[in-house]
């Protein structure tokens, strides 16, 4: 589908980082010492709060889609 507005750009951008994405290797870099699983326990919760983030700022966005994408949703009242 051809971009027709900037917030549908700024929407596909953050569909493609939280589909296409592996952050794994930065996983890999971060969770090390001897402290590794509360490293990782803080990697989990990083990663987890920011896929919350990323899915309100798409969330926020579904209203200024084209109306024939197949994530429109009309903007509450």
């Amino acid at each position: 589908m051809r971009c027709q507005t900037i917030p549908h750009v700024e929407y596909e951008i953050l569909q493609h980082i939280l589909d296409d994405i592996d952050i794994s290797i930065v996983k890999e870099t971060m969770v090390v010492g001897p402290r590794k699983n509360k490293a990782e326990e803080r990697f989990d919760k990083g990663a987890k709060a920011l896929t919350i983030l990323l899915v309100n700022m798409m969330e926020r966005r579904r209203h200024k889609l084209p109306e024939e994408h197949p994530d429109y949703k009309e903007k509450e009242a």
